[in-house]
């Protein structure tokens, strides 16, 4: 190997050339519930943690395979009180602010 990429073609002049009614337009419920609603996570993985610290808004991304890992991490941030969260498991989304009391 010479340590350089190899070209890797595009089709973008077929996209680019295609007619208009190639293309079935979608409404934002339909892109929204295909997207959002739709999530799957692989078999291997427990919890999804997405964090943003609430003074430099930078994200950080924790993957867990074990459901006791996950619960610590999260205990640990609400004792932190300086990130808000989103938690990702197979079957719900939920969001944890600042100012949630939750449980």
């Amino acid at each position: 190997m010479n340590g350089k990429k190899p070209y890797l073609p595009n089709n973008w002049k077929m996209f680019k050339d295609a007619p208009d009614d190639a293309f079935h337009p979608h409404t934002f419920e339909e892109i929204m519930d295909w997207k959002v609603g739709g999530w799957e996570l692989p078999a291997d993985v427990a919890c999804i943690i997405r964090t943003t610290n609430l003074k430099n808004y930078k994200t950080k991304e924790y993957i867990y395979k074990r459901q006791h890992a996950a619960e610590q991490k999260i205990i640990k941030l609400m004792e932190e009180q300086k990130h808000e969260f989103v938690i990702c498991t197979h079957d719900t989304l939920h969001y944890v602010g600042p100012d949630d009391d939750d449980d």
